[in-house]
């Protein structure tokens, strides 16, 4: 049975057994990896710990039919508990992982795991709004995956810009006569924070006040799920959250 060893981000967990647990993670060089760690559910497990959802660590698998095995699990970054005991940064983590869940597969990107792990870096020492870097990893993870969102040209005719109606259906931005009717117009400053939210502009995202970033995150979430096809259950909560 071959064996290989790659690091990686624990996406999400279930339960196997009395003590197994199957663990989904996104790793650097085999892209999604689904595996199981036997024994992590006992009380003297040596790595159940280091498996937990938003850990990065160091593996060491074997390649199995259906599930490969986790062999060794040293922690490369600990996560977790720093974004768990902050609710804004945990249900933001939440929508990452699931997001890369559905954007990738067993082929390996590279990109998408640097990014994710990043942004869950970020999360965990509190470098921007929770809302902000979830946002921007969402933009950014969607143009990695071949959906790169036009904040300033038109996204349909290419017209140069700039265009204030959004269309997430086509892409971004549209003139004025490619617009569909009744497309709504997005106020200039929302798309300036949408547009350093996709190329890491911190300055002048972190300069946005909450009504800015209220509305372009409905844009995000709007872009994201129609790109997606399927819905994002965890966004619900993040939304709830802003709300507040």
């Amino acid at each position: 049975m071959p064996v290989y060893r790659d690091e990686g981000v624990v996406l999400r967990t279930h339960k196997l057994g009395e003590a197994d647990r199957i663990v989904t993670l996104l790793t650097r060089e085999h892209g999604k990896v689904r595996a199981v760690a036997k024994g992590v559910r006992r009380t003297g497990s040596k790595f159940g710990a280091r498996l937990e959802p938003f850990m990065v660590a160091d593996l060491q698998l074997y390649e199995g039919r259906s599930l490969d095995v986790i062999n060794q699990a040293e922690t490369l970054a600990s996560y977790g508990a720093l974004i768990a005991a902050d609710y804004a940064s945990y249900t933001a983590a939440t929508v990452m992982v699931e997001t890369a869940d559905k954007l990738t597969e067993s082929e390996g990107s590279l990109q998408q795991y640097l990014l994710l792990v990043g942004a869950l870096r970020a999360l965990s020492r509190h470098d921007h709004d929770a809302t902000l870097i979830l946002d921007s990893y969402l933009l950014r993870s969607l143009s990695l995956a071949g959906w790169a969102p036009s904040f300033f040209d038109c996204a349909r005719c290419q017209a140069p810009g700039p265009h204030q109606h959004m269309v997430v259906q086509l892409g971004g931005v549209v003139c004025d006569a490619c617009s569909p009717p009744g497309s709504p117009r997005l106020e200039p400053s929302v798309i300036t924070l949408l547009a350093a939210l996709l190329t890491g502009d911190w300055a002048a995202a972190d300069a946005s006040d909450d009504s800015l970033r209220s509305r372009a995150s409905g844009v995000v979430a709007a872009y994201t799920q129609w790109h997606l096809e399927r819905g994002l259950r965890s966004l619900i909560h993040v939304s709830r959250e802003r709300a507040q």
